[in-house]
């Protein structure tokens, strides 16, 4: 595989992955529902045209009926008053006419099986239709309880990054102060041994030494009056 070859998968890999994102099932299970209702009311518009062109013939036969009896009657009444000719010519357009009302049944019985296939087919798809929204309305729920328990979760997934970050903070800013703590204690240790000087004491080396030496002259006298009392 070269490598723009390889580029393509990657980019079409990564392009799926936003599809899938930003594609949401319950949208598309809507969708199809609406283009298989668009199909059952094509189906019941192809019935009701069905029907129509069925009672049209129907209408036409009628008509064409009521003419052959009328003609029938008037070769009767021909045959009556001895026009055998009227008579003749009343039968010969009853005869016409019979020939387009059997034309007319072939139409109309081809018209009324047509008719029974849509209407069966009608109900089957109108059966389907109903099973699939049952089904997709019980799809779009589960969709629905899973997709806020993920968002449930990730909030609580956060919260505990969250407060796993905090608990961090407050680790290190103990230690910090333990640190603190123990550096201001070994600091404390090593100006009261003299180790460090006290910058905040007031003088300089000298003063320091005479206010020592000042000090313990006056502990030596104390200690001189006491030995004195305890002698008396």
């Amino acid at each position: 595989m070269g490598l723009f070859d390889r580029m393509g998968t990657v980019v079409r890999a990564k392009m799926n992955k936003l599809v899938n994102r930003m594609e949401d099932p319950r949208e598309t299970l809507d969708y199809s529902y609406e283009k298989q209702l668009e199909m059952l009311q094509n189906v019941k518009r192809g019935v009701a045209d069905v029907t129509t062109s069925k009672k049209r013939l129907q209408l036409q036969r009628s008509k064409l009926q009521q003419n052959i009896d009328k003609l029938d009657r008037q070769a009767k009444d021909a045959m009556k008053t001895d026009r055998e000719d009227l008579a003749r010519l009343a039968l010969e357009r009853k005869s016409a006419l019979v020939m387009q009302v059997e034309g007319l049944d072939t139409q109309i019985a081809d018209l009324e099986k047509e008719q029974e296939k849509l209407v069966a087919a009608e109900k089957r798809l109108s059966t389907k239709v109903e099973v699939f929204r049952t089904r997709k309305e019980t799809i779009k729920a589960q969709y629905s309880a899973a997709d806020a328990q993920v968002k449930i979760n990730e909030s609580v997934s956060g919260i505990s990054e969250e407060m796993a970050d905090v608990g961090m903070a407050i680790d290190r800013a103990e230690n910090k102060t333990e640190e603190m703590k123990a550096r201001a204690s070994a600091l404390d240790e090593l100006l009261e041994t003299g180790t460090l000087d006290d910058v905040t004491a007031s003088g300089d080396d000298i003063d320091r030494e005479l206010a020592k030496m000042h000090a313990e002259s006056n502990v030596d006298a104390e200690l001189a009056r006491l030995r004195e009392e305890v002698g008396k």
